[in-house]
């Protein structure tokens, strides 16, 4: 960092404003410069402070935190990261996203305990790439989403793709709600994807996504066959992986082993996955997100002579894991997210 980030808290409970002020404040590259105990207050505040990110709460009086992100992305946008409870606010959550949030940590319990400090790390992980987002590249509303997919041709002497692997991060649900449903529905290759999402989100993204896409979206079980015309979104807290079956057959497998990767699911672990079962007939796409995972997995397929494809800069919310690609060699091509329908059609 080459900077110290402003940031301001908003929460309904002045315990869990304290907090959040102490874990940031463990960063000496953050300062918390004010707090607000709903969205409506929040909303002068941040008009006279001009934060770099806002982290915000959901359930809240006057002006609560899916009012406040639409409000305030209308007036200004500003990185903001949701802070959020499974279950009771996925829904909301996805809302709050769609209306312009870059991202969210979920809270450990809705409770105003010290259980909040179990977040420490990723809230301040959060925070420091949220401040590095160009504000330009924040997703706002999900009504450009369903783009239209134009007609392509086949690439002479391209490559054939039996299987579509995604890894995504950061910024991943408004993305892909832009790309798959550009996808048409006799696309003849099979998706698979990881985003990584804290369990209680993933079922409800992955229906959401169903209803705007050609293609059958839905979260993974175990043993769904692998076919075209479906699209598969790793359960969270559980890595996805592929394995042939006896009649020929490609199914789903889930699986918290290997414990040792950072994230479960990984895209690592989809990408070795699918080169092991389908050799040089994968296509993996690495999108916007931080840190490196996917980086190990896309050179698995480029060892079995895959394709690797890689979001552009330009487009990232957060240029992390295409960078990582990137900077190893091992990416193919870096496109941009609104060409990257059609990139892929070509070459499946």
């Amino acid at each position: 960092m080459d900077r110290v980030l402003r940031v301001v808290v908003i929460d309904d409970s002045a315990y869990v404003r304290k907090v959040v002020r102490e874990i940031l404040s463990r960063s000496p590259f953050i300062e918390v410069v004010g707090t607000a105990r709903d969205g409506r207050e929040a909303l002068d505040l941040v008009e006279r402070l001009e934060p770099d990110v806002v982290t915000c709460d959901l359930i809240m009086p006057e002006l609560d935190g899916v009012g406040f992100v639409r409000e305030q992305m209308q007036r200004k946008p500003v990185p903001i990261i949701i802070m959020s409870v499974a279950k009771e606010t996925a829904e909301a959550t996805l809302t709050a996203l769609d209306a312009g949030a870059i991202d969210f940590v979920q809270k450990p319990t809705a409770l105003a305990t010290e259980k909040i400090f179990e977040v420490s790390n990723e809230l301040i992980d959060k925070v420091k790439a949220a401040g590095t987002i160009a504000l330009n590249r924040i997703p706002i509303s999900s009504a450009r989403q369903t783009e239209t997919s134009q007609p392509v041709t086949k690439i002479p002497g391209s490559h054939s793709v039996d299987l579509v692997v995604i890894g995504i991060s950061t910024g991943g649900p408004q993305a892909l709600k832009r790309l798959i449903p550009q996808l048409p529905a006799d696309f003849p290759a099979p998706v698979a994807m990881v985003m990584h999402m804290p369990v209680g989100y993933t079922e409800m993204y992955a229906a959401k996504l169903n209803e705007l896409s050609p293609l059958d979206v839905k979260e993974a079980a175990e043993g769904d066959e692998i076919k075209p015309g479906r699209v598969f979104l790793a359960a969270a807290g559980r890595h996805l992986s592929l394995r042939r079956e006896a009649n020929g057959s490609v199914v789903t497998h889930l699986d918290a082993r290997p414990f040792s990767m950072l994230h479960r699911p990984s895209v690592t672990v989809l990408f070795q996955s699918a080169a092991e079962v389908y050799g040089n007939r994968v296509l993996g796409v690495v999108m916007t997100g931080m840190g490196s995972d996917g980086k190990q997995g896309a050179a698995w397929i480029k060892s079995q002579g895959g394709l690797v494809f890689t979001e552009a800069e330009s487009s990232c919310v957060v240029y992390g894991m295409p960078s990582a690609v990137v900077e190893a060699g091992l990416s193919d091509k870096s496109i941009p997210l609104e060409n990257m329908a059609r990139a892929i059609r070509e070459v499946v």
